[in-house]
């Protein structure tokens, strides 16, 4: 059974930094783009960021471009978001995801992904 398990999610202060983790178990997605995405209260679920497969290339929206990294350890078949100078608005529940085509890299669109996290909680106090 494919379980995606995020963990790191907390209360912050703006400006401070967190770093979220998740776990896959079940199979390996070491050939798989990941992404991590995120849902506010009363809002949409919206893209957040995803990496390839190898790690070699990421792509971020523009609200966290400069402020966030996204990464992975295929060894431990772990992807990390490092979050960084962080605002209020980035209040939200965070959710990772593989997608559903090994070696493609795509991904900015929920509908893209196959497995999804149980999401963990991020709260940015101003």
């Amino acid at each position: 059974q494919v379980q995606l398990v995020e963990s790191g999610g907390g209360l912050v202060q703006a400006g401070d930094s967190l770093r979220l983790s998740c776990a896959a178990s079940g199979r390996t997605f070491s050939n798989y783009t990941m992404g991590w995405f995120r849902q506010a209260p009363g809002k949409e679920r919206e893209f957040v960021a995803k990496i390839s497969w190898s790690g070699s290339r990421s792509y971020y929206a523009d609200s966290v471009k400069g402020r966030f990294t996204i990464s992975r350890d295929n060894a431990k078949n772990t992807v990390y978001l490092q979050m960084t100078t962080m605002k209020p608005e980035d209040t939200a529940v965070y959710y990772c995801a593989v997608v559903r085509t090994p070696r493609r890299w795509t991904g900015a669109y929920s509908e893209e992904y196959s497995y999804w996290g149980q999401g963990t909680q991020v709260t940015v106090s101003s």
